[in-house]
């Protein structure tokens, strides 16, 4: 094998799989919920916005985190930081696998947010200072594609298993899975040379105050952390109800269209990264492909919110499915500020985008639990579910934050033609 050949496979062996795997668990963790809501709800008596709000306490922990953790990983470097936390996550799917009522899932959900809120922003930041910068946009897809694989592993896999186990036993196995890629993250991966660690705490977080100051940065965050209010909060809880309540479907039904829309992503994730970087390489804009997804999202999901796939089934997975891969191309705020920002800042700048991401994840699967409950719960054939009236104006405040995110970013989108401001001094 010649040098270079070697050089791709110690790369593959030392820093994509060690970082993909803790990836992939991160979104599985975080789309656990779609299927085993219904079954928690059941078993411990939830309502709507108590589900809501237990599903989405994942995304306000693992949102809070991402700031200090920008800093944490420019100073620490991804090996020790991801390695680390992801042992939260491991203490907290045994915490939830334990649990006797709401507090104990809060509890360790809140923990498993904790945990893997390093894993995405830490693949980022080790692919930025081990691949060459015009891979950026293609690598980062293939991330998310692994955190894809992921949320699909606990769509048909986790259904066919809760046959054949209780849901405590497949959480005492998640956590010993999450052990095990902490060990392997932390004896694996090299040390990474990042200058920025000697920096003192403060100034970094002046640094980052820097770009904040941009106003394309703001424009981009908002954008990004609107879009994916809508595709977090209902790919990892509400769509899976949505397909109960209002289409009609059964739990292999749910969990075959889960599995389908999460390929979706995969795909998503994969087209939307190879034409950013072909336009990268080509030394054109990224917004416009950006701009694309997302508007293609929120046009099936006002589809959807507006019923007109409700008697048909095989429409209302490929509405799914479209929605999904569409709101991928929001992702790409990740490539277009990695592009535009120093490397040295690639931990803050990511990890800040990652907040807007999480705490829209989290006010939008919880405000659409408010908003359902607000309908009484409903019966059809024994199984207890919630009103579709509901679910017409939680998806529609949704959709409504979407499109006005785009909007806005898209209003200001010469903000991006300008030089970045000067951030390091």
């Amino acid at each position: 094998m010649s040098e270079a050949g070697r050089a791709r496979v110690n790369l593959l062996l030392q820093i994509s799989l060690p970082f993909l795997a803790g990836t992939f668990l991160s979104y599985m963790y975080r789309s656990v919920n779609a299927v085993l809501g219904p079954r928690l709800a059941e078993e411990f008596g939830l309502g709507a916005a108590e589900l809501g709000l237990l599903t989405a306490a994942y995304f306000i922990t693992f949102g809070l985190l991402q700031i200090p953790l920008g800093v944490l990983l420019d100073r620490l470097g991804p090996r020790r930081v991801d390695a680390c936390l992801m042992l939260f996550a491991a203490g907290g799917a045994l915490i939830y696998a334990g649990a006797e009522g709401f507090g104990g899932l809060f509890l360790g959900r809140a923990l498993i947010g904790i945990g893997s809120s390093a894993a995405l922003m830490s693949t980022f930041q080790a692919f930025v200072i081990w691949y060459p910068p015009q891979r950026t946009a293609v690598m980062i897809a293939i991330a998310y594609a692994a955190g894809s694989f992921g949320a699909m592993s606990v769509s048909i896999p986790l259904e066919l298993a809760l046959r054949v186990w209780d849901w405590r036993s497949i959480f005492t196995l998640f956590a010993a899975v999450t052990l095990a890629v902490a060990v392997l993250l932390w004896f694996a991966v090299p040390e990474a040379p990042v200058k920025a660690r000697r920096k003192p705490f403060m100034l970094q977080l002046a640094e980052l105050g820097r770009v904040l100051g941009d106003p394309a940065f703001r424009r981009l965050a908002i954008a990004i952390g609107s879009s994916q209010c809508a595709a977090a909060a209902t790919f990892s809880l509400w769509m899976g109800t949505w397909l109960r309540d209002v289409a009609g479907f059964t739990p292999i039904g749910i969990a075959q269209t889960l599995a389908t829309a999460g390929m979706g992503m995969v795909l998503g994730y994969l087209f939307f990264g190879r034409i950013a970087d072909a336009r990268a390489r080509a030394g054109q804009p990224v917004l416009p492909v950006f701009a694309l997804g997302v508007a293609s999202g929120s046009l099936c999901l006002l589809v959807l919110l507006l019923g007109l796939t409700r008697s048909l089934p095989a429409a209302s997975v490929a509405v799914w499915t479209l929605f999904c891969f569409s709101s991928t191309g929001a992702t790409l705020a990740h490539a277009i500020a990695s592009r535009r920002y120093p490397q040295e800042l690639a931990g803050r700048v990511n990890t800040f985008l990652n907040t807007c991401t999480f705490v829209g994840a989290f006010f939008g699967q919880w405000a659409v639990g408010v908003i359902i409950a607000l309908w009484p719960a409903t019966q059809v054939a024994g199984v207890a579910g919630y009103s579709t009236q509901g679910y017409v104006w939680g998806l529609g405040l949704l959709w409504a934050v979407q499109a006005g995110g785009l909007a806005w970013l898209w209003s200001g989108r010469r903000l991006l033609d300008r030089p970045a401001p000067q951030i390091l001094k």
